[in-house]
């Protein structure tokens, strides 16, 4: 049964106070949600450790992104190593805004989910069209070409270890949000991607992300095969983000 997951992502966001404010919020009320999801922290790495104590075990920790190289002389960065270090479960891959201000490629993608795969954690990794794309016909095309550039050479039980998060780019931090049809529509695509690389794709959890709020959360989390959310700005706000974990279905 594939896991149902609310991730909330920080992104370059964060301070003592909304550590202490909001995580141990969220984590008194964790195991209370209808269809018991896994919920997640993603804040920026300085604020990794905090977290982790803040969770008391109650909510799963991620770091936002890691370095492709295990370890080294690359002032700066974090390996994906020190997160497992940590205790974190989980590493975002890939997010559109490391594609589009880092310049990260899908070859960069593959090398840093090879990390994340070999340190025993959970790659979340991130796809989605620009709106140039979607109009021009060629969002599933762009996703496709992701998905399998990124994934390659992904096999066997390693499957477990990746979760994808699908972000239209043209629906982030926009207010604009595919309707729960067309984010649907694109997650039933991701599958069949990802049975065409002769991965279990009905195992693999596959998450909506893009301007996700406690209104539109439980149309999208009602869809067949949309297994949660990858929260940005919601995620800062503790009864939003708690609305937001409360949205599945009964019984999902």
């Amino acid at each position: 049964m594939r896991r149902k997951i609310v991730a909330g992502n920080w992104k370059m966001n964060g301070s003592k106070d909304l550590v202490d404010q909001l995580v141990g919020t969220v984590a008194a009320q964790a195991g209370d949600f209808s269809g018991s999801p896994e919920v997640v922290i993603v804040p920026p790495a300085l604020y990794v450790s905090p977290v982790l104590s803040a969770a008391q075990d109650k909510l799963q920790v991620g770091v936002q992104n890691v370095a492709p190289w295990q370890s080294g002389a690359y002032t700066g960065e974090v390996s994906a190593s020190m997160a497992a270090d940590l205790g974190c479960r989980y590493v975002l891959v890939g997010h559109s805004e490391r594609r589009e201000y880092f310049a990260e490629t899908d070859q960069v993608v593959a090398e840093k989910v090879r990390r994340v795969i070999e340190n025993g954690l959970v790659a979340m990794v991130c796809v989605g069209e620009t709106l140039q794309q979607r109009e021009s016909g060629r969002a599933e095309q762009v996703v496709a070409s992701q998905i399998e550039s990124g994934l390659a050479g992904i096999q066997g039980d390693e499957w477990a270890q990746v979760v994808v998060a699908y972000e239209p780019v043209w629906a982030i931090g926009t207010g604009k949000t595919a309707t729960s049809e067309d984010a649907q529509a694109m997650h039933l695509h991701i599958r069949e991607v990802l049975e065409s690389m002769n991965a279990p794709a009905n195992e693999v959890s596959v998450l909506y992300g893009g301007s996700v709020k406690a209104d539109n959360a439980a149309a999208l989390f009602a869809e067949p095969d949309i297994d949660g959310g990858l929260i940005g700005g919601a995620s800062l706000k503790a009864d939003e983000f708690l609305s937001i974990c409360r949205s599945f279905p009964v019984g999902a």
